[in-house]
């Protein structure tokens, strides 16, 4: 079975009363053509509107301009959503009270019948589902640099184990520890692909000091290295990672002073689990006086017009050997 047909087979075996997908996403799959997952959480976590909304449609416009059909993810009224046009993205912009879902908790809101703006990890489930092979994100999920004593390991990363898709990303976030997330995704079988790059990216900087374990400068040849990843029975995502650009990305050196005293704060105030990420994310933007807002838009504009460029030669790959098996 062919990476294509497994990712048929995964969406028409899925609920199609659970999952709605938009008009033009389901032509797109139906016909072959590249397709980008986004998350939503984002979007009513994120800047203040209409801030937001023109974030999201501006990176929705960054994957267009690359060839492929955006596809952004979200939970509502007991359904996932995988597509959302702009009436849909306005609600989700206004609404400040909708929370973040990751996996964990699809169930929860699904059955209940709110609504959720999908982490990267309940992302990838849902993408998984549709059939989708590529999704864009600035910085993912990873081990917390207080690992050993919180044991706090994003579900990102087990995600990663279940879900058949390229993860196009600028690294993990600031905060977590770059060598030891790494160390785990050696662990769990996930190849992690520098695209241009010698080091792994550090999302708002070009570097974190540490070796991506491979490096290709060629999207064909990766998008040839996932699907033959999936071919033999691998379950598990790839991760093709590429850096801010140096005039967009702010220095290591800043990054760091800031979240030693932002940790510092985070201990005194007795902060942990879920809500460590935004409050350290939050201490940072304060500390480097805003410089981490633009940074932020620029990386997630730069990793979605990457991962629209890298789905077009996905799916011309996945094409060329579906024609071959037949």
């Amino acid at each position: 079975m062919t990476a294509v047909t497994t990712a048929l087979h995964r969406a028409l075996a899925a609920d199609p009363d659970l999952l709605v997908l938009d008009e033009e996403v389901a032509e797109a799959l139906h016909e072959g053509r590249p397709v980008v997952a986004l998350e939503s959480s984002a979007i009513p976590q994120g800047p203040a509107f209409p801030a937001n909304l023109d974030l999201a449609l501006d990176i929705d416009a960054a994957v267009r301009a690359s060839g492929s059909v955006p596809a952004r993810i979200a939970l509502l009224g007991g359904k996932i959503l995988v597509g959302m046009d702009k009436d849909r993205l306005e609600q989700f912009a206004t609404d400040t009270s909708i929370p973040k879902v990751s996996t964990r908790g699809v169930g929860l809101t699904l059955a209940g019948g709110g609504a959720g703006g999908t982490t990267v990890s309940s992302s990838l489930l849902a993408a998984d589902l549709a059939g989708i092979p590529v999704f864009a994100v600035a910085g993912i999920g990873g081990v917390h640099r207080d690992a050993p004593q919180s044991f706090d390991i994003s579900a990102d990363l087990v995600q990663f184990t279940r879900s058949r898709t390229a993860v196009v990303c600028a690294g993990a976030k600031s905060m977590l520890h770059p060598a030891w997330t790494l160390e785990w995704l050696e662990t769990a079988g996930i190849p992690v692909v520098g695209y241009r790059c010698d080091d792994f990216p550090a999302y708002l900087s070009v570097s974190t000091g540490v070796r991506n374990p491979h490096r290709i400068d060629d999207l064909r040849e990766i998008a040839a290295v996932a699907a033959t990843h999936w071919q033999v029975g691998n379950e598990t995502s790839l991760l093709v990672t590429h850096p801010i650009s140096e005039a967009d990305g702010i220095p290591t050196a800043d990054i760091e002073a800031a979240l030693a005293d932002a940790t510092a704060l985070a201990e005194a105030a007795g902060v942990t689990g879920p809500a460590i990420t935004p409050y350290l994310l939050k201490a940072i933007a304060e500390a480097t006086e805003g410089r981490t807002s633009a940074a932020n838009r620029a990386v997630l504009l730069s990793t979605a017009t990457l991962a629209g460029e890298f789905a077009v030669q996905m799916s011309l790959e996945l094409a060329e050997r579906a024609g071959e098996s037949q």
